[in-house]
């Protein structure tokens, strides 16, 4: 078999038993609600939490004095020992919530050297939406003095077939299991069994890549593995050939999930616009002939065309979002759910919400391949909820 991008890896677990309080929500999530982030800070309180080991992109723009307290975090928990470190293999995950069926993945690390951003470009890993460079740099600031990883980032394979993963899942009672935690916040239940390293991991992946040599496409968390890559590219600049083999940075660790898996489901994400006149910025909005989307205004909806093709709708609306905030004002943001949106829109009357359509996922890679990559925040793997919640991490830096 041909040497695939999956690699084991050591994985660090947390010794608490508390993992309600441990594990907490992918830090692009929730953008635009306070109220989530503080709900969930008066939950985890002094408990050893990877909230203190992240950082929440609501509060990107406080910089530096955050970015400190996070590495300083992780050396206390570190010299206090509050990890514990696996025997190389993997982390079968099996997590249900109240939005889908039982979703499973398999927690690995990936050779970054096999990963590109880059439309065209040759890679077993690619993404599946542009990449926003100005959108590195703050995330790069952390993980410059970081010397663990917490992972959501979220890889999708092409496995109708379910080779790589249905005789770990027939056989997962006999596993020997991680840990087993309901989630805060709403985020359902979680299980996770330890895989021993083994060829059979990498050889099924191997056999599953297409031919351009494809294997996963990024589901979620595309701008965290772009910001390991540009750190790994960094730290590489300054070791001889045989140090770059081995060095921790250059693998970076991922739950990778089968698009084809019944607890996977695409959802749109949605727009949010504020600080603006919602007459103003309907009426100078043009429908397309056909394609089902809505506009939302203080909490009530309204039918509008955007197209029948999902790329082009969100290309689109896009577009027109950003001339109408160069000429009027206001800020936009991406908005997980209906609901959400309704709420926001209810709240601010100043706001107009974009309900945009959905992807179907088994289109994903042959889209992606004919189409160079997707228009940014095009679809979403589920329910916000349903996100990756931080768990394991893996030590990136030489002790």
């Amino acid at each position: 078999m041909k040497k695939t991008c999956v690699r084991a890896a050591e994985i660090l677990l947390p010794k608490t038993e508390d993992l309600y309080a441990w594990a907490v929500i992918a830090c692009d999530q929730h953008t635009s609600d306070f109220r989530y982030w503080e709900e969930l800070e008066k939950l985890v309180g002094d408990k050893p939490s990877t909230l203190r080991l992240t950082l929440p992109e609501i509060f990107l723009d406080e910089g530096e004095n955050r970015i400190s307290e996070i590495v300083a975090t992780m050396r206390e928990y570190s010299e206090q020992g509050v990890f514990y470190k696996t025997k190389p293999g993997y982390v079968l995950v099996e997590r249900d919530t109240p939005y889908s069926p039982t979703r499973f993945g398999i927690v690995l690390a990936v050779d970054l050297e096999e990963y590109s951003y880059e439309i065209g470009a040759k890679a077993q890993i690619k993404a599946t939406e542009a990449t926003i460079l100005e959108r590195i740099p703050p995330r790069l600031r952390i993980r410059r003095g970081a010397t663990i990883e917490f992972p959501h980032v979220m890889l999708l394979y092409n496995d109708a077939k379910d080779v790589v993963l249905k005789t770990w899942k027939d056989k997962r009672d006999s596993l020997s299991k991680l840990y087993d935690t309901d989630l805060n916040m709403g985020g359902g239940h979680i299980r996770g069994y330890f895989i021993p390293e083994n060829s059979d991991i990498e050889n099924a992946f191997a056999s599953i890549a297409d031919k351009d040599g494809v294997i996963f496409m990024v589901g979620d968390g595309n701008h965290s593995l772009a910001t390991a890559k540009a750190a790994w590219d960094e730290i590489k600049a300054g070791l001889s050939e045989s140090e770059r083999q081995t060095h921790p940075a250059r693998y970076a660790l991922c739950e990778a999930v089968n698009v084809y898996d019944s607890g996977i489901s695409f959802e749109a994400i949605h727009r949010i616009v504020k600080g603006v006149d919602p007459k103003l910025f309907m009426e100078g909005f043009t429908q397309k002939d056909r394609g089902e989307a809505y506009l939302v205004c203080n909490g009530e909806k309204y039918k509008f065309s955007l197209g029948e093709d999902v790329a082009s709708a969100v290309e689109y609306t896009d577009a027109y979002i950003s001339s109408f905030i160069a000429e009027h004002g206001g800020s936009a943001d991406y908005i997980h759910g209906e609901d959400e949106i309704i709420r926001i829109t209810k709240e601010m009357q100043d706001s107009v919400g974009i309900l945009l359509p959905k992807m179907k996922k088994e289109d994903l890679f042959e889209t992606v391949k004919r189409h160079g990559c997707l228009p940014r925040k095009t679809f979403s793997m589920g329910e916000s909820a349903e996100k990756r919640y931080y768990i394991e991490g893996k030590e990136i830096a030489v002790k």
